[in-house]
């Protein structure tokens, strides 16, 4: 029995493709920060960490697949004139240096399936900059370049690697970003989710849940030819 590796499981699109992953009757091992929602707990910003965790998912069988969705969001972000270094190296711990890490690590499982599968999550942000996001935009638009390359390492192997690039989604990660945006303008949160939501035709965000159904089918082997694609879901807006 293989398993897929979910980090940031605990909540919003991590949550999501985890249980789009066990409806479509895969084993699913979750990681994350909290322990919530059954996950498993581990620190994912360092090597040891990252280890443990891959060591906790092959308990349960060889790994098929990873969704690397564990994130820092932008939040804490600031201009290029403003972003302090340690700010700077937090994001991209978790954002880029724990993906790189996560796949490193779980390469031999990956490559010896026939039929692996990577998604990483990255974000409409790492294609169209907003001012202020300069570490989060940097890390999702890093995760893109090396989904290409990983594609094309595991093809071979018959190991596939894409990326999903999710408008917003109300998620907790999101709110906190929404409730810095409206300290900043002197909103409610309210207000700048309506904004957020104006912003796209369909008049909403994205759920967790679209996110999620896309990222099972990348997921699954009838997704065997698809590779090194971004797959936006963003109702068809910029964001």
């Amino acid at each position: 029995m293989s398993v897929f590796l979910v980090t940031g499981a605990s909540t919003g699109i991590g949550l999501a493709a985890a249980r789009c992953l066990r409806a479509a009757g895969e084993t699913v091992v979750g990681i994350s920060r909290s322990g919530r929602e059954g996950t498993e707990v581990a620190d994912l910003s360092t090597e040891d960490g990252v280890r443990e965790a891959v060591a906790i998912a092959r308990q349960h069988g060889p790994i098929r697949g990873l969704v690397l969705n564990a994130a820092t969001g932008s939040a804490q972000d600031a201009s290029v004139g403003e972003l302090t270094t340690e700010g700077w190296r937090t994001t991209m711990a978790i954002n880029l240096d724990s993906p790189f890490m996560t796949m490193r690590e779980a390469w031999p499982d990956l490559i010896a399936d026939g039929a692996g599968r990577i998604v990483m999550v990255a974000s409409t942000a790492a294609t169209y900059g907003e001012a202020g996001t300069t570490a989060y935009s940097a890390s999702k638009a890093g995760l893109l370049g090396m989904m290409r390359v990983v594609a094309q390492d595991g093809a071979p192997h018959g190991l596939t690697c894409n990326a999903v690039l999710p408008g917003w989604v109300r998620t907790e990660m999101s709110e906190r970003s929404a409730a810095a945006n409206a300290a900043r303008t002197e909103r409610t949160t309210d207000e700048v989710w309506a904004e957020r939501s104006a912003a796209y035709a369909a008049g909403r965000v994205v759920d967790p849940e679209e996110v999620g159904e896309v990222i099972a089918f990348l997921c699954s082997r009838a997704a065997s030819g698809v590779s090194g694609e971004e797959i936006r879901v963003a109702l068809g807006g910029v964001w």
